[in-house]
């Protein structure tokens, strides 16, 4: 079995280079909790570059205006189609936030207007390794004040062939797992248990 590594989606427009211990301590724990052989090196990919179909997952994030040129479009829904998985989080953590819109608009162009949908709190992506009854877990970021003062109780994805292509977050996962991995010690719950599971499903 090849090594699982956390690629991340390098886009020309806003900015991608998001919550950069995220990756690091999410892989800390792949490590601690599940068998799967793990890279530790975070690879960083153009979204036009044909280098993008070499991963099993890759990540998306950001503050900013999301408007892709028309390869970037291109190889986004080709990986995506072909089994490519997306883990998409806006750290605005606000769904009438600038990225919120901006890549909802670009999925819309992409999938079709109606391609980006809720998923039911008891898929299989929330029991596929550890076990959330209720969904997708809150992150402290939600009611922070500097987004939109909810605490979303969904996650929004699109479906290929009955399978999550695109896994879409307005919770702001990146930046609550964003810190060094030896700080996990001090916290009660691990609270990026939810990462594993999205990984696993990725590459199940």
């Amino acid at each position: 079995m090849r090594p699982f590594f956390f690629t991340r989606i390098k886009y020309n427009s806003g900015n991608w280079d998001t919550d950069q211990r995220m990756p690091s301590n999410l892989i800390h724990s792949l490590v601690d909790y599940t068998t799967i052989p793990v890279d530790e090196t975070e690879k960083v990919v153009e979204l036009s570059s044909p280098e993008l179909f070499k991963s099993p997952f890759c990540y998306i994030s950001g503050h900013k205006l999301v408007d892709f040129s028309a390869q970037e479009r291109s190889n986004f829904k080709t990986y995506v189609e072909h089994g490519g998985f997306v883990f998409a989080d806006d750290c605005n953590h606000d769904i009438d936030g600038l990225f919120a819109k901006s890549f909802e608009a670009e999925m819309a162009e992409i999938f079709g207007p109606d391609a980006l949908q809720k998923i039911p709190n008891d898929h299989w992506i929330y029991n596929c390794f550890f076990k959330f009854e209720d969904g997708p877990p809150a992150t402290s970021f939600e009611l922070n004040g500097w987004g939109d003062d909810l605490v979303h109780d969904y996650l929004k994805a699109i479906m290929i062939n009955g399978r999550i292509g695109v896994l879409y977050s307005n919770k702001d996962y990146g930046c609550e797992w964003d810190y060094d991995f030896r700080n996990k010690r001090f916290l009660k719950v691990d609270n990026t248990k939810f990462g594993v599971n999205i990984v696993v499903y990725a590459l199940t």
